[in-house]
């Protein structure tokens, strides 16, 4: 009895597969026209075929985009990040050409320092609430560095050194309010006229070059450098331009106003000047006063 009935289960699973095999061979054989029974299932199935493949589709439309956004943001994230050090890389090419054009400067400068040793010197300090008055380098006695020498950058002098300490020295610059900050100038042209720069327009930003002959005949855009008669700057490094002349009050001299060649607000890179010509002794010409440089 067990034989029968598992005889008969096997002839079930092949009269099964025998008929599968019969329909799918059916449903593949291409017919011109369908009986409505098979017309109906096939329209029926395309129906539900597109009932549910449209919301699979946005579906997985959604979660494509969404991860689409998932990598723009990413993308986005790194360029911000690339774009941040590209600005901070330009910067700092910024900061380096700008150093290098000083230091280029420097350099040329010493080509033409004939009658005096240069120091070069960096600025380590200033006080915002004295800017266009001091500052501090970081060279001091122990470099050779003395009170009252010229202070330079490329472009021009910039003041004196006011004290010097063993490892720094203060410097004051041009622009000093300081009545005492006196420098020996002359204005160049076919006939010299010397003068004392002693003073600073706030407003202007001109430097006054004072005691000029009201005789002497001082032109706009005449180059002004020091005269070297005061014993302490030598003679020739450069200071401005003239931009105006005045007469003073009692018209006995002229005041020039002088454009600097040298920024007082962007200080970096400067050279102290060490004279090698002996400092005369002005004691017979000062008549008490301090002398000017």
């Amino acid at each position: 009895m067990p034989q029968f009935f598992l005889n008969k289960r096997l002839i079930i699973l092949l009269v099964s597969i025998i008929i599968l095999v019969a329909l799918i061979g059916f449903s593949l054989r291409e017919k011109e026209n369908l009986t409505w029974p098979e017309q109906f299932v096939k329209d029926t199935t395309g129906w539900v075929q597109t009932v549910f493949s449209r919301p699979a589709h946005y579906v997985a439309g959604f979660f494509t985009n969404v991860q689409d956004l998932q990598n723009t943001y990413q993308e986005n994230k790194k360029l911000k990040s690339r774009l941040d050090e590209l600005a901070k890389l330009e910067a700092d090419v910024q900061e380096l050409k700008k150093e290098n054009d000083d230091l280029r400067g420097i350099l040329d400068k010493k080509d033409h320092l004939r009658s005096y040793d240069p120091i070069q010197a960096t600025v380590i300090g200033r006080n915002p609430d004295l800017w266009h008055e001091l500052l501090i380098i970081n060279k001091g006695k122990v470099n050779g560095v003395k009170k009252n020498m010229a202070v330079i950058t490329a472009n021009g002098l910039i003041g004196k050194v006011k004290s010097s300490q063993q490892f720094s020295s203060t410097v004051q610059l041009l622009s000093s309010m300081d009545h005492t900050n006196r420098i020996s100038a002359v204005v160049k042209g076919k006939k010299d006229a010397f003068g004392i720069i002693n003073g600073y327009d706030e407003k202007t930003e001109l430097l006054l070059l004072k005691r000029i002959p009201s005789k002497a005949k001082v032109k706009k855009d005449q180059i002004v450098i020091t005269s070297g008669l005061g014993g302490v700057f030598p003679k020739g490094l450069p200071i401005g331009k003239v931009v105006s002349v005045e007469p003073d009050e009692n018209g006995l001299t002229q005041t020039a106003y002088v454009q600097p060649g040298a920024s007082f607000y962007d200080i970096e890179n400067v050279i102290v000047v060490k004279r090698e010509i002996t400092q005369p002794d002005f004691g017979d010409l000062t008549q008490g006063e301090e002398e000017d440089l």
